[in-house]
């Protein structure tokens, strides 16, 4: 394993919700990382952002380890959930929502069904 995969790994398995993105949750770096940053900020939900834009290993490792091509990329309990489209999906669907629950990961109910109206 390389030092990115073993970092990536420790990540991912030391954190209930990560995300990997361009730029930071508070200051992303690219709309689609600021789209799912800004689902997860919105729903306050508790996440690891690794600006993979800081670390040219961590992002072709991150590409590698999901063998997904696009950033930003989202792990919960370690397990990967998608991109952008994916998290948009689910979010206006619910299916997050019942990630989060199964899970056992907090979130505003409330903001997420705001989220569902505001689009629907």
């Amino acid at each position: 394993m390389t030092d990115a995969t073993t970092q990536i790994k420790e990540t991912v398995t030391a954190n209930d919700v990560v995300l990997f993105m361009k730029g930071t949750k508070d200051m992303p770096q690219c709309g689609f990382s600021s789209r799912v940053a800004g689902v997860l900020n919105y729903m306050g939900v508790n996440f690891k952002d690794v600006n993979v834009l800081a670390d040219a290993d961590i992002r072709q490792g991150i590409k590698d380890y999901s063998d997904w091509p696009t950033i930003p990329q989202l792990y919960v309990k370690g397990e990967f959930v998608g991109g952008c489209d994916i998290v948009t999906e689910m979010t206006l669907s619910g299916e997050l929502d019942q990630l989060f629950e199964a899970k056992g990961v907090s979130f505003d109910k409330d903001a997420a069904e705001k989220i569902r109206e505001a689009n629907g």
